[in-house]
């Protein structure tokens, strides 16, 4: 169903790629962006950026994982306003290494606490507002790793399963509500984090490129949204697949495990 133009967005990871390009995306004359970032220079940057195109920008820098201050947060805002449209975007990767000794486990605790329970929490805020208003957009950022667990990435390829599962459960609890719902679930995109990943970046696309193609699809309000095709294709047949053969494919195609 064609979804209302929003005037108030949210974005969390403001600052990360596909983030400050949604934001760029969004700003507009008559839009107000709320964005959040833990890096407050980048933060401003991307402010300017958005406020030059004639959008209204209220930033926020804050670590999503220091729980009070992210209810903190979400206490001020709720009470001021609720946005027409979540981008839960923030979110962090490790991996096994380059010799693939293993994950950290205290950097697999922050990717947790990040991904998964800050979003969690920002989310069952939002939509418990959204529902009641009756209107609404909620936004989550998954992967195309959370299809099947990547042996490089085992603790992001879990994270972003969750945020799928949690989207596709919110997605079903919000039927009828007048809130929708959508997963995304992108593949490489161009950006520090992603080209820290071990193993190869097939079919990668420029930040813009993916802000474009997400933003067409949620005004479309599609409640799955993957690219790029065909490597979104192959991650989902991962999943259908007996795990065995699955395996056999990652390895050859230099994944690891």
């Amino acid at each position: 169903m064609k979804q209302k133009a929003p005037g108030i967005v949210l974005i969390t990871g403001a600052t990360g790629a596909i983030g400050s390009a949604l934001a760029v995306e969004y700003a507009r004359a008559g839009v107000h962006l709320y964005l959040q970032g833990r890096n407050t220079d980048l933060l401003n940057e991307v402010a300017e950026k958005c406020r030059s195109a004639g959008a209204r920008v209220t930033e926020k820098s804050l670590d999503l994982c220091d729980r009070l201050a992210l209810s903190q947060w979400m206490d001020e805002l709720l009470a001021h306003t609720a946005p027409d449209l979540v981008f839960a975007n923030a979110g962090i990767n490790t991996d096994t290494g380059p010799e693939g000794a293993g994950e950290s486990w205290e950097a697999t605790e922050q990717l947790l606490e990040l991904n998964v329970r800050s979003t969690f929490y920002l989310l069952h805020r939002l939509a418990t507002v959204m529902r009641e208003q009756g209107s609404g957009q909620l936004v989550l950022i998954s992967s195309l790793a959370a299809w099947f667990g990547l042996p490089v990435t085992p603790a992001y390829s879990a994270s972003k399963a969750a945020v799928k599962a949690y989207g596709e459960g919110l997605k079903g609890w919000l039927e009828g509500s007048g809130v929708s719902v959508s997963v995304v679930m992108p593949g490489y995109v161009s950006s520090p984090m992603c080209h820290a990943m071990p193993g190869p970046k097939p079919f990668i696309w420029q930040p813009d490129r993916a802000a474009r193609y997400i933003a067409n699809r949620v005004a479309a309000g599609r409640a799955r949204i993957s690219f790029p095709f065909p490597l979104n294709w192959g991650c989902w047949w991962l999943s259908v697949l007996p795990a065995g053969l699955s395996h056999w494919l990652l390895r050859l195609f230099r994944y690891g495990g």
